[in-house]
């Protein structure tokens, strides 16, 4: 990859974010010197009501213009039904390639082989086995009522760990929520895969692919 030239002032980026990409976006950001792309991150929470992603992604939109020189966004599909493509096609932006992270993180291909090889599989990222008690145990209601995880997973078979870093004890993180969860555990290091060629390629003007 050809070293990047540092733009004017003038000419800097916004990435409008999902909060669960802040830590890997700043990691991007720094081991690429892109020092002229702002991050701002909307609350992970949001995946809880993907119905609402849009409408915020659209206020940062407006409170953004003409105060940057390009502005793209920091999420994928995400379970907004196509809604986010909507916008962002009206108002010319780009976004991270995919249907959800797990797709642009182990890339479009690798993650079209797991998922045909089983499609009942339940994902995690560096992220979500961080924050697994908070957004999946406690998200879902298991600490209240731990009955429910049958209901919840009888249609999962098993846990793939998409990691972003190569850390043995997030990996044993990994497998005791796969244990938690009654699934079989399978670990694979993916690093940032796509999201960082489309953040690097934020950077230089391109276009996204979708």
């Amino acid at each position: 990859m050809a070293p990047l030239r540092r733009p004017k002032d003038k000419d800097r980026i916004l990435v409008i974010a999902c909060g669960a990409l802040a830590r890997e976006l700043g990691d991007v950001i720094g081991l690429n010197g892109l020092d002229w792309v702002d991050i701002e991150c909307l609350p992970a929470k949001l995946h809880n009501t993907p119905q609402h992603i849009t409408a915020a992604i659209e206020q940062r939109l407006d409170r953004a213009q003409g105060r940057y020189a390009k502005v793209h966004v920091g999420y994928a599909d995400c379970g907004t039904g196509g809604m986010l493509d909507r916008l962002l096609e009206a108002r010319g932006v780009d976004r991270l390639p995919g249907a959800h992270c797990y797709e642009f993180y182990a890339g479009s291909a690798a993650f079209a082989e797991l998922h045909d090889a089983e499609p009942a599989t339940f994902y995690l990222t560096d992220f979500l086995v961080r924050h697994f008690d908070r957004l999946v145990w406690r998200g879902l209601g298991l600490d209240r009522w731990p009955q429910l995880r049958d209901d919840y997973f009888r249609n999962y078979r098993r846990l793939v760990y998409l990691s972003q870093t190569n850390d043995t004890e997030m990996v044993e993180e990994g497998r005791r929520a796969a244990s938690r969860l009654g699934l079989e555990f399978e670990h694979r290091h993916v690093g940032y895969g796509d999201f960082e060629s489309a953040l690097v390629g934020f950077a230089r003007g391109e276009e996204a692919r979708r």
